[in-house]
């Protein structure tokens, strides 16, 4: 199958570059209507527009509005209802999901000066998150574990998730995710009727305080849209892998860590950079041989034609440099000593060591979370944790000593800035004091 093949020392090298990396984020004018015509009708009539458009949507009649809410013993019931396999998977998988995100909590801290004044950082976990899991036949678990094992383990009160039902199908590898990670709710609705509801209430659904989760283009755009009255998780682009191969790895193996990028949808971008042109050349071969054993076969290979690409470098050191300027996803670096690379690299979501790393493994279970930045938001954006279902409160406690030295710094300023009664509200302290 065709798959583009690029070299740095090719003049037109950065142009092409540049093109393979662009993808028009805009979004669709007909879904931004759709989508606004439902926040509008969820915010202003509540349970009953709920209702009619899980009824239109999801083809499922509910005679009141209480029965989208299933109860927990429905999710136990299907977590002992999974097979053996299955639920020691599910299980460990979360148990290294929640050893690590234990160690990413921040603790409370302050100090004092010596003249008595106290300053500090107080961390508190957000009060209600809103987890959105698309349902029916897709099933994603491990979307599950990623998004609510970090929520509980920063101390959120109340995690609520949100996940579709077309024609009464529920998925039972979701429920059964969702009683291992202990969510406190859920119900049947989805698309961007739900988004609007966890994001502004209603006599059934509470408003959350953050909304995390993927979802279609519909809850993209509605997570967009409720953005300022809610906080979300991120907007993210297309799935994305970049391999940087010293060529010594099996090209099976590179070839197959490509597709299981490629094989999300068309737009998803997988990209090998190696100095080692056979090498290269062996891995198009692998690529053409092995597609047609996929059942994605067809997305695999649109994906790869439209945006994947095997490009040849001067050497490990340059394809550091191009890396940090795609700012990828998800980074592999199947190369000898990967850990003399690492530092190298400033710009990425997840780093993945080694030729035994795969990515897909960081998807499912290695234990860092599989919710990362795309489109090169990695430039500044980092992968979704426990400081991201926590706020930081700034604690100020000033003593009469203080109030005289700071309130004499703050008087000067404000009165700088034209304030006057910030200059007033200081010097009434430091001259009483």
């Amino acid at each position: 199958m065709p798959i583009r093949r690029l070299s740095s020392a090719d003049s037109f090298f950065q142009a092409e570059l540049d093109k393979l990396l662009s993808f028009d984020l805009s979004v669709d004018n007909e879904i931004e209507r759709a989508v606004t015509q439902i926040l509008h009708q969820v915010r202003t009539q509540g349970d009953a527009a709920l209702l009619e458009f899980t009824r239109r949507f999801d083809h499922l009649e509910i005679a009141r509005i209480g029965e989208i809410e299933l109860p927990r013993e429905q999710c136990q019931s299907a977590l002992a209802a999974l097979d053996r396999v299955q639920r020691e998977a599910l299980e460990q998988a979360a148990f290294r999901i929640r050893t690590y995100h234990e160690k990413q909590q921040s603790q409370s801290w302050d100090y004092t000066e010596p003249d008595g004044t106290r300053l500090g950082q107080k961390i508190t976990a957000l009060d209600r998150v809103g987890l959105y899991v698309p349902g029916g036949k897709a099933s994603y678990p491990s979307s599950v574990l990623m998004n609510a094992i970090p929520a509980k383990v920063a101390g959120v009160q109340e995690l609520i998730m949100v996940t579709p039902t077309p024609r009464g199908e529920k998925n039972p590898l979701v429920l059964a995710a969702a009683a291992i990670c202990g969510v406190d709710r859920v119900f049947t609705i989805g698309g961007a009727q739900a988004v609007a509801a966890l994001a502004y209430g209603t006599a059934t659904i509470p408003k959350v305080d953050k909304i995390v989760g993927p979802g279609n283009a519909y809850v993209a755009a509605a997570k967009r849209h409720v953005f300022g009255a809610v906080g979300i998780d991120m907007l993210a682009g297309p799935s994305e892998i970049l391999v940087i191969c010293d060529g010594k790895t099996n090209p099976d193996w590179i070839a197959m860590d490509l597709f299981s990028q490629a094989e999300h949808d068309e737009q998803a971008q997988s990209i090998l950079l190696s100095p080692d042109k056979i090498f290269l050349d062996a891995v198009a071969d692998s690529i053409s041989r092995l597609v047609d054993m996929l059942p994605r076969r067809d997305v695999i290979r649109s994906s790869l034609e439209n945006r994947g690409a095997l490009i040849q470098v001067r050497d490990l050191e340059e394809a550091c440099q191009i890396a940090n300027r795609i700012a990828p996803e998800h980074l592999e670096l199947s190369v000898d000593q990967p850990e003399q690379w690492v530092d190298r690299i400033r710009h990425a979501g997840a780093i993945f060591l080694g030729r035994y790393t795969c990515e897909a493994l960081g998807d499912y279970c290695a234990g860092p979370n599989h919710v990362l930045p795309t489109s090169g938001t990695a430039r500044f954006s980092s992968p979704l944790g426990v400081y991201d279902f926590q706020k930081r409160t700034s604690l100020i406690q000033v003593s009469a000593a203080g109030a005289s030295r700071l309130g004499e710094i703050a008087s000067i300023l404000a009165r700088g800035e034209g304030l006057d009664a910030h200059a007033r509200s200081a010097e009434f302290r430091y001259k009483s004091s």
